[in-house]
């Protein structure tokens, strides 16, 4: 059945058992480049397989001329665990100035309101896809956050560094979104027609750089262990069995692997069924998750000019050489490390240097 978000309201062992899909990859057929992802293909496919008294959500983070991205996490955490803000408020929904995908598709509550989660998407260099990797960093709120901003006056480094070390901190630094399950379903091209008999690009000039015996992974699933990991380490659970790779198209031309040369052409619908069928499995008889204590559903960011106010007299002063007594920044500049000093931050460090 289609999701409905007013069941978050609802006691969990009233409302329906949840699943939110997610197409990983980058693709998306409007503007460039113009042809729909695999990823998308197999997201809309697992909607309808899954069982339809279930509440299915599911979503494309593919890349659409003009719409807004995820926005990079600014990482918050590195300063004080008590800064980086559950959900994020580096950002926020509908901004003027810095739009930002994970706000404007609610996908903070989403993920909140869901049992279970199936994310599908490719490797791209080795790795996960940018869109994935962007949505995931920001995600770190959800291991161990700060669900009170109002405690650190919206983004005080200060005051955060501050209740890292007060006792009531071990009250508020919980998994949020702990006891949820979720599922990766990787695949890759292989190299399409580029490599050799070796296994090494065909156009490459100096072939001894590149050892396809040492490449990083002797299974690709790996490619996805960052995400995994992390969801592992917030309480989130990543069966083995549900963490798969597949990989096809191996010789082709790119354009000869399409969603729907996967659909006509390949085994991959019977594995990523078989797949499917396992999550569909696993998480049915695990059942539904109760919420946590601090819940993405349903907030409501609070107000904060007065804040950002006075976050912007720091900046100022911190920039022409009066940061907070005590402060990393007056620390730093004492020890004369990293000489950031300027009222016009945007500027480069390129330009800066081209200038003096």
């Amino acid at each position: 059945m289609k999701p409905n978000d007013e069941n978050g309201k609802v006691p969990t062992s009233e409302r329906p058992f949840r699943v939110l899909i997610l197409s990983g990859s980058d693709r998306r057929q409007y503007n460039c480049p113009g042809v729909d992802s695999k990823s998308r293909t197999l997201m809309l496919r697992m909607a309808e397989h899954l069982p339809q008294e279930w509440e299915i959500d599911y979503e494309d983070l593919g890349n659409v001329f003009s719409r807004e991205h995820i926005q990079s996490c600014n990482a918050c955490v590195s300063t004080s665990m008590a800064l980086c803000v559950w959900p994020c408020n580096c950002y926020e929904k509908n901004s003027r100035w810095e739009p930002d995908l994970m706000w404007n598709l609610d996908l903070y509550s989403r993920l909140d309101l869901a049992d279970a989660w199936a994310i599908i998407g490719p490797l791209n260099w080795y790795a996960p896809t940018s869109n994935l990797k962007l949505m995931f960093d920001r995600l770190v709120c959800m291991n161990g956050g700060n669900p009170r901003e109002e405690l650190i006056e919206h983004k005080d480094a200060e005051l955060a560094k501050k209740l890292e070390h007060a006792p009531e901190w071990q009250e508020l630094s919980l998994n949020h979104l702990e006891g949820r399950t979720a599922g990766f379903f990787c695949y890759g091209d292989g190299g399409g027609d580029e490599l050799d008999e070796q296994g090494r690009p065909k156009i490459l000039r100096h072939k001894g750089y590149f050892n396809p015996e040492k490449e990083p992974f002797d299974d690709n699933r790996d490619a996805y262990a960052p995400l995994v990991w992390q969801c592992r380490y917030g309480g989130v659970e990543v069966p083995e069995k549900l963490w798969r790779y597949v990989q096809f198209g191996d010789g082709k031309k790119y354009s000869d692997n399409q969603a729907e040369h996967m659909a006509t052409e390949t085994n991959v619908f019977e594995k990523f069924d078989k797949w499917a069928e396992e999550f569909a499995a696993f998480v049915g008889e695990k059942g539904k998750v109760e919420p946590g204590k601090y819940r993405a559903y349903g907030y409501e960011p609070p107000g904060h000019l007065k804040e950002d106010l006075k976050a912007k007299w720091r900046e100022i002063k911190t920039g022409v050489g009066y940061p907070p007594a005590g402060s990393s920044p007056a620390l730093q500049e004492e020890l004369d490390l990293n000489k950031d000093l300027t009222l016009k931050p945007k500027k480069s460090e390129g330009e800066k240097l081209r200038e003096s």
